[in-house]
């Protein structure tokens, strides 16, 4: 209960900005689209905030075209149909077949279905004259009013925004690559499919880190008042891109610990020491972008653990004692790539071909 608490209250400290932002575009949305421009329907404009601010959170410049897309693309050909054939059940169905395929046809998204879909569905139930234009504005007033909330008025601080999402991921790889370590030098195989477990079962948390990491780019890039923090955010991309890799790769590491241990192949010395080094290089990497620093102790935690796999090889290693290792120096160039060395010295320092991936 204590773990589900905290992971609750991570959650929370991690969205409540988006909630704070999505409360305030829908209100000032209401008030542009209803007092100030006194358009009919005035409640699509919120919709609309909500939709734009909430459903993508790396993408919300191409959420808001995607909006005013589906909505224009449905506006156009429910006027034409209506026009032609008038309003009623078979008329609608009709208007959102043609809606949907026409935003097919353009190459639109499965969103740009959806609004001008859904636009359709309005215009054939109630069809006021003006209902086309209006469900326009207001779709364009909701999205340009959240876009202004979300990167102008209350935008996010982006290196706060990666610290608490891709931190409990990246401590979480860190920590099971510990506990494949010990599992692997205590021959504990029932933990060591523990770890494996655990680690494929965070796949659907290391996609939405990876999601929110995005999400902090926009941001740094697109508001002014969050420039200075680009710097960082960049490098944290270019780094985020290789810990995937390096992620994909320790799996493979605990798949292989597994195997190895029920083969009852020997464990050289080094090996354990050399997984346990590679996740402190993880954790020690994620700490030095978030403070700006040069991932210097990253980089030196994982020369540690090249240096260790290479000692272990010295001994006698099993096949899949060597396969293990083959992934093993992979995960360590991903991380060295990730602390920005280049690939080729990366690959060489552990121990592999120049155009290894």
């Amino acid at each position: 209960m204590r773990r589900e608490s905290r992971e609750a209250y991570e959650r929370l400290r991690t969205y409540f900005i988006v909630a704070v932002q999505a409360g305030a575009a829908a209100g000032l949305s209401w008030v542009i689209a209803g007092e100030v421009l006194h358009n009919p329907q005035p409640l699509f404009a919120p919709a609309a905030a909500i939709g734009t601010i909430a459903a993508a959170l790396g993408n919300r410049i191409r959420r808001a075209a995607e909006l005013i897309a589906g909505v224009i693309v449905g506006v156009l050909t429910g006027q034409v149909i209506i026009g032609l054939i008038g309003t009623g059940p078979a008329q609608t169905a009709l208007i959102v077949a043609f809606a949907i395929s026409s935003a097919a046809l353009i190459g639109g998204s499965g969103a740009v279905m959806v609004h001008a879909g859904s636009t359709a569905v309005l215009l054939g139930t109630l069809a006021p004259d003006n209902l086309g234009a209006a469900r326009t504005v207001n779709g364009l007033v909701g999205a340009v009013t959240a876009i202004a909330v979300a990167l102008l008025i209350l935008p996010a601080n982006p290196v706060r925004v990666v610290h608490r999402s891709a931190g409990p991921t990246l401590d979480l790889f860190a920590r099971e690559l510990t506990a494949a370590a010990q599992a692997l030098a205590q021959r504990d195989v029932p933990r060591a499919e523990d770890t494996l477990q655990r680690l494929v079962s965070a796949e659907k948390e290391r996609n939405k880190s990876m999601e929110m990491v995005a999400a902090a780019a926009e941001i740094a890039v697109l508001s002014p008042w969050r420039w200075r923090r680009l710097g960082i955010l960049r490098r944290y991309q270019h780094a985020s891109t290789h810990l995937q890799l390096a992620y994909s790769n320790s799996r493979e590491v605990a798949h292989w610990i597994v195997s190895m241990l029920r083969q009852r192949e020997a464990v050289p010395a080094g090996l354990p020491a050399s997984i346990e080094h590679l996740g402190e290089a993880v954790r020690l990497l994620h700490r030095d972008f978030i403070s700006g620093r040069e991932p210097d102790l990253a980089r030196a935690r994982a020369q540690q653990a090249i240096e260790e796999v290479n000692q272990a090889c010295a001994e006698q290693v099993g096949f899949c004692g060597m396969v293990l290792v083959s992934r093993l120096r992979l995960a360590i160039s991903e991380v060295l790539q990730a602390t920005g060395l280049p690939k080729a010295g990366a690959n060489q320092r552990a121990g592999l071909a120049a155009d290894a991936s």
